[in-house]
């Protein structure tokens, strides 16, 4: 489980529990702090408050450490690489969910230049995936998709949250809030968050 309390970055000030397998929806007008909540959790930005995963302190292992079992993907994912595969620590193993985000096998040799946002948004979204993490904090990861592939990051997502990962989904769509949110977050001006039924 994941336990945020009195979490505070700028103007926001948060706390909720997010259980094994569930998936809460984050929703709220742009700007209001929706991805300064998920760095804030992944440790990206500075901030205060306790963080913990199964009783653990966020602060009681490396950064690093942490951000691989509670992993945030951006709205704007990095790159480094002239080609996609220079990101995956094992291409051949990530395959299977290229083809289900329905990529070609041989995108691993396109430059990064050629994608297009969407591309970009998948591509990423297995990169994370490949990380096994407990917890994912995902910061509009359809909002650029074609409906087809919103719904492949959708049913792969599902799969996650089956085998116990837990997920924490910030997006504009209100039907796809109530799709995949057992729990609706609406995320208030104020900095705080208020909690819906799906």
């Amino acid at each position: 489980m994941l336990t945020v309390s009195g979490l505070k970055r700028l103007h926001l000030s948060v706390s909720f529990d997010l259980q094994d397998g569930e998936c809460v929806a984050l929703q709220g007008p742009s700007g209001v702090g929706k991805t300064l909540l998920l760095r804030s959790i992944a440790d990206l930005d500075p901030n205060e408050g306790t963080v913990k995963l199964d009783g653990m302190l966020r602060e009681s292992m490396p950064a690093p450490a942490w951000r691989r079992r509670v992993t945030y993907l951006a709205a704007e994912p990095g790159w480094w690489s002239d080609t996609v595969q220079e990101h995956f620590a094992a291409w051949e193993d990530t395959l299977p969910l290229v083809a289900q985000l329905g990529l070609p096998d041989g995108c691993g040799e396109w430059s990064i230049q050629r994608l297009s946002t969407g591309e970009r948004l998948r591509l990423a979204l297995a990169r994370a995936l490949m990380l096994r993490s407990r917890v994912l904090l995902l910061d509009e990861p359809t909002s650029a998709l074609d409906p087809a592939s919103a719904a492949a990051v959708e049913a792969l997502i599902a799969e996650r949250i089956s085998d116990g990962t837990s997920v924490v989904w910030s997006t504009h769509d209100d039907a796809q809030a109530r799709r995949v949110g057992s729990r609706i977050f609406a995320m208030r001006p104020n900095g705080s968050i208020e909690e819906s039924q799906p």
